[in-house]
């Protein structure tokens, strides 16, 4: 018991702190979870996952793959899904088909595997994962489209690749076990698949009908959906083996576009849950690994790793996107991008003991060859991908964006310096005409209700890691910030201060985003200013200038908004804390009107001519 619960804490430390580490430093998270798990398991024998948890390993994993299937299949909207056009459909019923028979014919004519295993494992590689291919976007600016397709290959594929797993395993263990031949084995695949989805939906549709109709109270409904996705797993598993996994993804999708509102406020718990799972899976595979595993890792396996890189995955590509209206430069960069993740892992870790039962010896080699894949191809993606997109031309802005949301003089004016300085601004209001001043300053500009849901799917935030919601209307702002807090993140979502003078009728600092500006200029007061002719102004700090010389230079009555880094970080000036600027930092100020500075700086002057000395 005391070994089990160190083995826990040790694998929760090590998962989380090999994402905190990738989050500092870029580099991909998976990779840094490989080694940690890998050094202590086989390397230092610190911890032996199945000496601690002994049978209840394979359960504990299969249930952690089964719900991030399902948070895959809840991220999966069909609307947004439209929007992507038809080449996200030629890459799934093209691109799958295509890429498990050129991966079949890889793992039997390179990696050496047979038949059944070649097949199965094939299937799985179908998969490029959203738990690596998100950070992955994330950590680079790559234009909207490649992007939008990255990023629906892999959340569609995953579970694909899961089910394309189930149907070749159900195939050999059917005719395997039962000897039946493949006119009678297809059918009941196709039956036991017709089942495990109906259960799934099924398990949807009741979560959808009785979430809104308060059946489910408030603080129950994570563990009630918790405890949903576990049963359906297990309960389709006894009606039909491996089948939960095919429930879980379909209860997932179809949970997804039901529309069911109530939900909203669970994503990003099932996101948090979705982090702590891939970490401990992660780890737990990788210290699971024993020196006896990469024996089979020879000069096939790296030969195999080379053409699932150099052929199977650009043959998929470049035929599935053929007569496409995708440019080709787009297409040879899809066809390099394709990185495994803890998907791969996890149902190649399943299946090779599946296979073991069955008297399948290669199945053992999936362990190995799973975690070669994963290495190889988040390598070659995670640190090619800025040279590979910068190449073929697919790179987007590189600097962080500003999202302002409020189109007011004030925000309009804002956007208009932040343009200049080559910072990325999108301004977003639901009113067109109060947004045509700024399409008229030339600033890129939204027309929607920024927490309409439809906006989610319309909208791509990926580039915009500052919010400001500035509109005329406080507690609007607050639901704004308060809205995307969880995704851009509590420290990045900022909003004018509360003008209330009576406390009692203040919005509480938790239900608020970060107050602009020290002195806590509200709504009213910027816009009064705006007025007066008060304007944004630049000042870049160097060795010989720094602070205390902007400030010095400013009006007394100037307030400095933000601090604009050489890489396009944004930090803002608030009432909790200040940026420490450094040599080539550039100062944005609110500051007075041209004759206000000068009657300030002519007061200096005065003041500096008559004092003693």
């Amino acid at each position: 018991m005391e070994e089990q619960a160190i083995v826990i804490a040790l694998v929760g430390v090590l998962g989380i702190g090999a994402q905190w580490v990738a989050w500092r430093t870029g580099w991909p998270a998976i990779v840094l979870m490989l080694v940690a798990g890998f050094l202590v398991g086989p390397v230092f024998g610190i911890i032996d996952p199945q000496r601690a948890f002994g049978d209840l390993l394979d359960p504990m994993i299969s249930i952690g793959v089964a719900l991030i299937l399902f948070e895959g299949g809840l991220s999966l909207d069909f609307r947004e899904l439209r929007q992507s056009g038809s080449s996200i459909g030629r890459m799934v019923f093209l691109g799958v088909p295509l890429g498990w028979l050129f991966g079949a014919l890889a793992c039997y004519y390179v990696a050496g595997l047979v038949w059944p295993v070649a097949i199965l494992f094939a299937g799985i590689l179908v998969v490029t994962g959203p738990t690596v291919v998100m950070p992955l976007l994330r950590q680079s600016a790559i234009k909207q489209r490649p992007a939008t397709l990255l990023k629906w290959e892999a959340i569609v594929n995953d579970p694909i690749g899961a089910l394309c797993a189930v149907l070749a395993y159900e195939y050999m263990r059917i005719s395997q076990v039962e000897g039946g031949i493949a006119l009678e084995v297809i059918p009941q695949i196709v039956a036991a698949g017709l089942i495990a989805g109906a259960l799934g939906y099924g398990a949807a549709w009741l979560i959808a009908w009785s979430f809104p109709r308060g059946y489910v109270p408030e603080f129950l409904k994570v563990p009630v959906l918790l405890v949903a996705v576990i049963g359906t797993f297990v309960v389709t598993n006894l009606i039909e083996h491996e089948a939960g996994l095919v429930a879980v993804t379909v209860m997932g999708v179809a949970l997804a576009n039901m529309q069911v509102s109530s939900l909203r406020s669970i994503h990003p718990f099932k996101q948090n849950v979705a982090v702590l799972l891939v970490s401990g899976i992660f780890i737990l595979l990788s210290a699971g690994l024993e020196f006896s595993d990469l024996r089979f890792f020879d000069w096939r396996s790296g030969l195999f790793l080379l053409a699932l890189i150099l052929l199977v995955r650009p043959a998929t590509v470049l035929i599935s996107l053929l007569f496409s209206d995708v440019p080709w430069k787009e297409r040879l960069f899809l066809a390099w991008i394709a990185p495994r993740g803890i998907v791969l892992v996890a149902i190649s870790g399943l299946f090779a003991l599946r296979l073991g039962e069955l008297g399948f010896e290669d199945g053992s080699i999936l362990i190995g060859l799973s975690f070669g894949v994963v290495v190889a191809t988040i390598v070659t993606s995670g640190f090619t991908l800025n040279l590979a997109a910068r190449l073929l031309g697919v790179k987007g802005a590189e600097r962080p964006g500003l999202l302002i949301v409020g189109a007011t003089p004030w925000t309009i004016a804002l956007g208009k310096m932040m343009h200049e300085l080559k910072t990325p601004v999108l301004i977003v209001d639901a009113s067109w005409t109060r947004l045509k001043p700024a399409r008229a300053a030339g600033l890129d500009t939204y027309n929607g209700e920024i927490l309409n849901e439809a906006t989610e799917h319309n909208l791509d935030l990926t580039p915009f890691q500052v919010l400001v919601a500035a509109t005329d209307n406080e507690a609007y702002n607050a639901l704004v910030c308060s809205e995307f807090a969880p995704e851009i993140g509590t420290d990045k979502v900022y909003q004018l201060g509360d003008g209330a003078d009576d406390d009692q009728f203040a919005l509480p600092s938790s239900l608020r985003g970060r107050s602009l500006f020290a002195s806590g200029y509200a709504v009213e007061d910027v816009h009064q200013r705006q007025l007066e002719g008060w304007v944004f102004r630049r000042t870049k700090l160097s060795e010989q200038y720094d602070l205390d010389d902007a400030r010095e230079n400013l009006p007394d009555s100037a307030n400095m908004l933000l601090l604009l880094r050489p890489d396009g970080e944004l930090q803002f000036f608030t009432h909790a804390r200040a940026p420490e600027p450094a040599p080539g930092d550039i100062i944005v100020s609110f500051s007075p009107p041209r004759d206000q500075v000068a009657e300030a700086e002519s007061r200096r002057k005065s003041t500096r001519k008559t004092a003693p000395a």
